[in-house]
C-alpha cells in the first residue's frame, strides 16, 4: 500500500521548536511535490508548505513565513518540516502529502498520497 508517515510530533512550549518528518511506504519521494498541511480542532485543513520536485522551490503560507523551513533529503527519501517559534495558534494535527503538484499547491486535490498525521501541541 502506498502512503506516507508522519513523525516527530509532541507538546512543546510556545516558543519552542519541533522537526517532522515524512517518509513514504511503496515508492520514492523524488519525482512528487511534497505538502504540509494541517487541521486545527473546528477548523478546515490547511496549507502549510510546499516543496517543488524541480527545482526545489518552497511556498510557505503567510502564517508560518519566517518561523517554518520545509525540506526534503532524496537519498534518505525523507521530507521535514522545521518548526520554530511556535506558537499556540500551531497547534494541530499536520500531514505530509505527495502529489504532482502543478498549479496550486495549496489546494489538497494537487496531491495523491497522504500521511495519517501527527498531533503537535503547543502550550505552556
Amino acid at each position: 500500500q502506498l502512503q506516507l508517515v508522519e513523525s516527530g510530533g509532541g507538546l512543546v512550549q510556545p516558543g519552542g521548536s519541533l522537526r517532522l518528518s515524512c517518509r513514504p511506504s511503496g515508492f520514492t519521494l523524488d519525482y512528487y511535490a511534497i505538502g504540509w498541511f494541517r487541521q486545527a480542532p473546528g477548523k478546515e485543513r490547511e496549507g502549510v508548505s510546499c516543496i517543488s520536485s524541480t527545482d526545489g522551490g518552497t511556498y510557505y503560507a503567510d502564517s508560518v513565513k519566517g518561523r517554518f523551513t520545509i525540506s526534503r533529503d532524496n537519498a534518505k527519501n525523507t521530507a521535514y518540516l522545521q518548526m520554530d517559534n511556535l506558537k499556540p495558534e500551531d497547534t494541530a494535527v499536520y500531514y505530509c502529502a505527495a502529489g504532482e503538484w502543478t498549479v496550486d499547491w495549496e489546494s489538497e486535490s494537487e496531491y495523491e498520497y497522504w500521511g495519517q498525521g501527527t498531533q503537535v501541541t503547543v502550550s505552556s
